[in-house]
């Protein structure tokens, strides 16, 4: 992870990590530097998680609604996915989510209600309702 100290070969370093300034050589310099950067990388991370936290309260409220063509047994001409799932998210409301953080156990393929999951952080996941209605 970004500020921590780890020890690795010499030519390792030398030859990969210091030119991609992937990581440097320890000076008391370096370590003030990195000190400074904990805090705000710190300050982020808490400001991320704070953020996710209050989108997925919102999120749980929300009831996405998608029209969509269907034969008369209910069953859906196509198939609804994620990436309609946050298209309509982002007309419904003032939420917008990427369709690569929405989970579906498979895709939904008939009429009905359903539950989507969207991975908002790493330690946030957040559930909300989907409801698929005939146009």
């Amino acid at each position: 992870f970004a500020g921590d100290e780890i020890n690795v070969a010499p030519g390792y370093a030398r030859n990969y990590l210091i030119p991609r300034k992937i990581a440097t050589v320890v000076s008391a310099g370096t370590l003030r530097q990195l000190e400074s950067k904990k805090e705000k990388i710190e300050a982020q991370r808490k400001a991320d998680l704070e953020s996710a936290q209050t989108l997925s309260a919102k999120l749980a409220e929300i009831t996405v609604v998608i029209p969509v063509q269907a034969s008369d047994d209910n069953r859906l001409f196509g198939s609804v996915s994620e990436r309609m799932i946050s298209e309509y998210l982002h007309a419904q409301g003032s939420v917008k989510i990427e369709a690569a953080r929405i989970r579906l156990d498979e895709h939904i393929k008939a009429l009905g209600e359903f539950t989507a999951k969207a991975k908002l952080h790493k330690d946030v996941i957040a559930s909300f309702k989907v409801s698929v209605v005939r146009s």
